[in-house]
């Protein structure tokens, strides 16, 4: 299997240089590759572990996180680069000390990378907005790119860093070359990809995957049908129902309270450790635990899904 990132524009990047790493920058890269594995299928998990010569092992009966943590953690400085890079956590430059993520992301939240046209930015930063609502921070290039910053660098870290990509289909989104680049770019990362119809229908590549009709839908409706598609699907569920778990856990106000056990409460997928993290922020969380029925609802939750 090659193992050359994928390059924006038709590019094509080298393979990562050996380097050594960090104690800390291990743990970084172990943490964050669990992170970003565990909402795949056991099949897949295990053929990504060998295509980097990291070990498998035939049975295991703990969580898939915690069965990614051993095995990513047995590999070598060179094999946990190349893996890094392949999930897309970029070392941005050799030999550093630490990996960073760009700042416009969110911390903890499932990312989407926004892909438009420009004359419709008003409408992606709406979105953007209402996506935060449900755990989702998203990349609008027109919004979060610093004037001083490097245009197309910074649009391929975003690709690089982004858990899933949705194309907003205007009329004339085909005509667009940096459109087509960045949904490719992403379909190459093996990162879902989602399209909503607002005036050109899905084409090529774009047409295989799950679209959603925008005509004549509030901003709100459409973020509310990607919240439910990212809850549902096998490759994202897991991950989206980390990220809403931890919006409940910091919920600053009664309603916020009421509003995350609301999403917990429609999750598909859940973890044991989820039962003791919601039981513990209702009891901790004053917001949580004074914030009328909600508490009730949690153990309700806890007695539906067990782990306590």
């Amino acid at each position: 299997m090659s193992r050359i990132t994928p390059r924006l524009y038709g590019l094509l990047g080298s393979q990562v240089p050996a380097m050594a790493l960090s104690a800390s920058l291990r743990i970084n890269i172990i943490k964050e590759v669990a992170n970003r594995l565990e909402s795949e299928d056991w099949p897949l998990i295990d053929l990504t572990l060998e295509q980097f010569g990291l070990p498998t092992s035939p049975t295991w009966s703990g969580s898939i996180h915690a069965y990614l943590i051993e095995h990513v953690s047995k590999g070598n400085d060179a094999q946990l680069t190349e893996i890094a890079e392949h999930v897309g956590y970029v070392v941005e430059q050799p030999g550093a000390s630490v990996v960073t993520d760009p700042e416009y992301w969110e911390p903890e939240h499932f990312r989407v990378f926004l892909s438009h046209l420009s004359v419709h930015k008003a409408f992606t930063a709406e979105l953007q907005s209402e996506l935060l609502r449900y755990g989702i921070t998203s990349f609008v290039a027109h919004n979060d790119i610093e004037p001083t910053l490097e245009w197309q660098v910074e649009i391929e870290r975003a690709l690089r860093t982004c858990d899933s990509l949705v194309a907003l289909l205007h009329e004339g989104f085909h005509a667009s070359y940096w459109t087509d680049q960045e949904v490719g770019y992403v379909m190459g990362r093996g990162q879902p990809v989602f399209a909503v119809r607002l005036g050109q229908d899905p084409y090529g590549f774009i047409g295989k995957f799950q679209g959603f009709n925008g005509h004549g839908k509030q901003v709100s409706e459409i973020a509310r049908e990607l919240f439910d598609t990212y809850r549902l699907n096998k490759q994202t569920q897991t991950h989206m129902a980390g990220a809403i778990v931890r919006m409940f856990e910091r919920s600053n106000s009664f309603a916020n309270a009421k509003y995350y056990v609301g999403l917990l409460e429609d999750l598909g997928y859940w973890e044991p450790n989820f039962s003791i993290r919601i039981k513990k922020a209702a009891e901790e969380n004053g917001q949580i635990e004074s914030s009328w029925g909600v508490p009730e609802r949690v153990n309700a939750l806890v007695d539906k899904w067990g782990g306590t």
